[in-house]
């Protein structure tokens, strides 16, 4: 039976002040979702708060897999069951090899009732695993001896959460805009990994601006937020229609909520 991350009426605020006022949206595994809408209108918000950024404060409404909620988990008891997001700007961790932090993460994906001091996931069997994902996704295995995307261009850091997402297979992988700042050979590479990780075990929800990343990656469900609430869900056309006429329609369809951004941004700016 396939697993269901399930958004129900989910209300955060962030330093009290409300970002999200009421998302409602199911993912199963091995859906492919987009979510889009302009700036400010709380896609990256949804993708911390599911992920379980402590300073994204749940102030109604609920997040959860199979039934159980997550609302007081933290992020590591999250993405032990499966959570997984992919960040727009992802970390640097001088000092931490990539496959020692991946050896780490794998260990408490797939063990999630491991305790600290715990035996690891054999190192063998873990070099193995790993220099074959690599070569799938076509990286050079010296890739796994650098520290965690330090020095990384903005392509080589989408990659490694690809590899990332490939070694974790994560039940519901968030990415939060993971084409921004890529030139398009970057892009294409991103996608054709992500595409060919995609599949029956995974629920994938892609925030986007862009259609790039939705090439190789068609989604099922189109997703438009706007305001802090998901105003429209469609197919793969609605992406389309998006990304070739940007959110003017969307706006004249939805006049309160795009009273309500127009008034955010106006505070906005008055406090700038």
């Amino acid at each position: 039976m396939s697993s269901i991350l399930k958004i129900t009426d989910l209300h955060i605020a962030v330093d009290g002040k409300p970002i999200l006022k009421g998302v409602n949206l199911e993912v199963k595994q091995g859906e492919i979702h987009a979510l889009m809408g302009p700036n400010g209108s709380g896609k990256s918000t949804l993708a911390y708060a599911l992920a379980g950024h402590p300073k994204y404060e749940i102030t109604g409404g609920d997040i959860e897999i199979d039934g159980a909620s997550l609302n007081e988990l933290d992020a590591n008891e999250r993405a032990r069951l499966g959570m997984f997001l992919a960040f727009q700007y992802p970390v640097t961790i001088p000092g931490v090899r990539v496959a020692d932090f991946l050896r780490h993460a794998v260990t408490n994906r797939r063990d999630p009732d491991r305790k600290e001091g715990e035996n690891l996931m054999p190192m063998r069997e873990f070099r193995q695993e790993l220099r074959g994902r690599m070569n799938e996704l076509g990286m050079d295995p010296e890739f796994a001896r650098r520290y965690l995307n330090d020095g990384f261009s903005g392509g080589e850091k989408k990659r490694m959460e690809i590899l990332q997402m490939a070694m974790l297979k994560p039940k519901f992988a968030i990415l939060d805009e993971t084409d921004s700042g890529l030139d398009s050979d970057a892009v294409k590479v991103v996608s054709e990994g992500l595409s060919s990780l995609a599949g029956p075990e995974t629920g994938v929800l892609i925030i986007t601006h862009h259609e790039r990343l939705l090439e190789f990656n068609r989604p099922q469900f189109t997703h438009v937020m706007l305001a802090g609430r998901i105003v429209e869900t469609g197919d793969a056309s609605l992406a389309h229609e998006l990304h070739a006429n940007g959110y003017t329609t969307v706006r004249e369809r939805h006049p309160a909520e795009a009273a309500e951004e127009q008034a955010e941004r106006e505070e906005t700016l008055a406090t700038v």
